[in-house]
């Protein structure tokens, strides 16, 4: 079986370095390691988890061709933004801290990922050409952020920019997303896990119940968000077959070279 996770443990903290070249695009199957990732983490009694990614790319987001290619099958197309939610839920009530390791860029569904993470440290950009980019851009693409995506931002960068950031979909690059709150750090591609590595081992320096129930309180409004409510997943696989979303979906595949 192809693995799609890679598993590298640092003493009690584990990282998980999403491994699906050559952009860590989220289909259906990735979704779900990642989901028997954490968990399998959790039943070995890991302190903290570093998620990463790849060179120059932590997550480029949902795999569209692989959603298009479902055509009109809608239950297919429910059963992998279910496995992504899933993923997601999975990450956000992990009972122990997750770091961030973004080792580049960072749009959409891996943004997504990232707000779940308890901090989040990026990659400097190469040059002011070639900027490491994080940001919601569904509206781009053709699609409309949940609520409950849209509180993960909000959560972080406040109301009127995260609204700011969401409607225009916004890819923020990473120096502006420190200066926004939207990133914890930003430090050379190299460093990203090491320092990952660093802030979990500062927090296991700490009692670990009282850092554990602070914690836990303290992203009791991030479990909220992703209630089910507020995701309406039925809804947003409904506006996916919207006409102007296709249109833009496609455009965005012939773009990638994939159409």
């Amino acid at each position: 079986m192809t693995t799609l996770i890679e598993v590298i443990n640092h003493g009690p903290l584990r990282e998980l370095r999403l491994a699906r070249p050559p952009v860590n695009a989220l289909d259906t199957e990735l979704c779900r390691h990642l989901i028997q990732a954490i968990n399998q983490a959790m039943s070995e009694d890991v302190h903290g988890i570093v998620l990463s990614g790849s060179e120059r790319i932590f997550s480029a987001g949902m795999d569209v061709p692989h959603l298009l290619g479902h055509g009109d099958d809608k239950h297919r197309l429910l059963d992998s933004w279910q496995a992504f939610f899933g993923a997601v839920r999975t990450l956000a009530e992990c009972r122990v801290p997750v770091v961030a390791a973004m080792t580049g860029h960072a749009p959409a569904g891996g943004c997504v990922l990232a707000l779940c993470c308890d901090y989040r440290i990026i990659a400097r950009s190469p040059d002011a050409a070639h900027p490491t980019v994080i940001g919601l851009n569904e509206v781009q693409v053709g699609l409309v952020a949940p609520e409950g995506i849209q509180r993960l931002m909000r959560r972080v960068v406040g109301h009127h920019r995260a609204t700011t950031l969401l409607v225009g979909g916004e890819m923020v690059p990473a120096e502006r997303a420190l200066q926004i709150g939207l990133v914890d750090e930003v430090v050379d591609a190299d460093l990203v896990v090491a320092r990952a590595v660093a802030w979990l081992q500062n927090l296991l320096k700490l009692p670990r119940q009282p850092m554990l129930l602070t914690r836990a309180i303290a992203r009791a409004d991030l479990h909220e968000a992703l209630h089910a409510d507020l995701i309406q997943l039925d809804r947003f696989v409904d506006a996916w077959y919207a006409p102007d979303a296709q249109q833009a979906l496609h455009g965005l595949v012939a773009r990638l070279g994939k159409g």
